[in-house]
């Protein structure tokens, strides 16, 4: 009885093991796949201000072309 309990115990220890060395595989797909999130995020925020500052350069040129426009209807 003692023998069947200790292979017994010994099948779950190595069940536990490859369990472990699986979750330990996914846990290291997923920092990597975080890291990549982050990279990209941080990528299309920068994308995105630089965007900003370019529709705000362009508006401050239409907004002075339409006050050019303006002056001009004026005079």
């Amino acid at each position: 009885m003692l023998e069947a309990t200790l292979a017994q115990l010994e099948g779950l220890v190595a069940d536990l093991l490859q369990q472990n060395q699986t979750l330990s595989q996914n846990c290291q797909q997923l920092e990597q796949q975080l890291r990549q999130a982050r990279e990209e995020n941080e990528n299309l925020q920068m994308a995105a201000l630089e965007q900003e500052e370019q529709q705000t350069a362009a508006l401050a040129r239409l907004q002075a072309l339409v006050q050019r426009a303006g002056a001009s209807n004026v005079a």
